[in-house]
């Protein structure tokens, strides 16, 4: 009998190929500090941008979110479970990102999957940069639609496509900061050229937000462009410190998501207490205490790229990601656990989160971190660049 799940096997491949991953626990808060295995370690990993996973005025909104509002939501938000905070929070995110309405879901993930599918369907393209993260991926294959690729911020090519396209509607999908490059979309130049072809624009503002433009509105209010997107997308896992995610756009995009989004329809409502603390969280965000952590975490960039550190580009837009790319996924895996030994939390980044032959370390910076932090690690990954034969 041919063995047909023989999943030993396959997981046995991955190990051959430097490609398995297991579960890492941590003993301590999430923070810039963490215990692993009984040890202390400087986290350079996590997307916790402006450290407000640790705000205790964030922390503070979310035991005072239970104690008013309980733990869980009860159902789902068309049956029971719609409370007072997940309709605050919604407002206040509709605000931050100045459209009519805004609707949260229970991840980022959880965004695309519910959208993209509600609003284009087989009849309809999707034009989508390579780099574009797996949940939009995957909710562009799940809508049945025309999937159309164009290579990363390549200009000619979207012309191209979008000229191909026309006469169908056509949704042309990006993120404004790339989540394992730390780069950013050439938005200026692609929503004229949505514009001039009468197509939308989803717009992932997952790394941006907190991070970039007035009040930490992202990179389209930066560019003055915020009013010209048409779809919104963010999460509340990044630089809000906790987990959700959300779509803003007008009120009849909202509404339809309302009655069409199945991964709103079919899952229960966030926790209350979440919604309630992210209210918060944004507060913070949009105040001059947000201004200030910002001004903090802009600064520890800075300084990460003024050393001379192999695999490291200067950007024009700043950006908390930072990869180190090392190209070989064991030799990867390598740099990782020597700089967890010297004791820093980087994990090494692999097919298929990115392309073959291209792993990485992904350093991430928060507003928490130290200057002194940054200094030993540009210290370590100096040695590292120097010392070819060390891993």
């Amino acid at each position: 009998m041919i063995e047909r799940w023989n999943l030993v096997l396959e997981l046995a491949a991955l190990e051959e190929n430097h490609l398995r991953r297991s579960l890492r626990q941590l003993d301590s808060p999430q923070g810039t500090k963490v215990q692993v295995d009984g040890r202390d370690l400087i986290n350079f990993s996590s997307n916790d941008y402006l450290g407000l996973s640790g705000h205790e005025r964030v922390k503070n909104a979310m035991i005072d979110g239970i104690t008013r509002y309980g733990a869980g939501s009860g159902a789902s938000r068309l049956v029971c479970g719609t409370l007072r905070p997940h309709h605050v929070l919604e407002e206040h995110l509709a605000d931050f990102k100045g459209t009519e309405a805004a609707l949260t879901f229970s991840s980022g993930y959880a965004v695309a999957l519910g959208t993209i599918p509600a609003l284009v369907g087989s009849n309809d393209v999707i034009i989508l940069d390579k780099l574009c993260h797996a949940s939009l991926v995957d909710a562009a294959r799940l809508s049945g639609a025309t999937i159309r690729v164009f290579p990363h911020n390549h200009l000619e090519k979207l012309a191209k496509l979008l000229a191909t396209s026309q006469g169908r509607r056509t949704l042309v999908v990006t993120e404004s900061i790339f989540s394992m490059d730390g780069d950013a979309a050439l938005l200026r130049e692609i929503v004229d050229l949505k514009d001039q072809h009468g197509a939308w624009l989803l717009l992932d503002e997952a790394h941006a937000v907190g991070v970039l433009g007035p009040q930490g509105r992202g990179l389209a209010a930066s560019l003055g462009l915020d009013g010209r997107i048409d779809l919104h997308m963010g999460t509340l896992s990044k630089a809000f410190g906790l987990s959700g995610g959300y779509l803003a756009a007008s009120r009849a995009t909202i509404d339809l998501l309302i009655n069409r989004a199945r991964s709103f329809i079919y899952s229960t409502a966030p926790s209350p207490a979440i919604a309630h603390a992210a209210s918060t969280a944004l507060e913070v965000i949009r105040s001059i205490e947000g201004d200030t952590l910002r001004a903090q975490l802009l600064e520890l960039i800075g300084r990460l790229l003024d050393h001379d550190l192999p695999g490291l580009v200067q950007r024009d837009i700043p950006s908390a990601i930072l990869p180190v790319i090392v190209g070989d996924e064991d030799r990867a895996m390598q740099l990782s656990t020597r700089l967890r030994e010297l004791g820093f939390l980087i994990p090494a980044i692999r097919y298929p989160t990115v392309a073959r032959g291209s792993a990485r370390l992904r350093i991430t910076l928060s507003a928490s971190h130290t200057r002194e932090q940054v200094d030993a690690l540009a210290a370590c990954l100096t040695s590292r660049g120097n010392k070819k034969e060390e891993p």
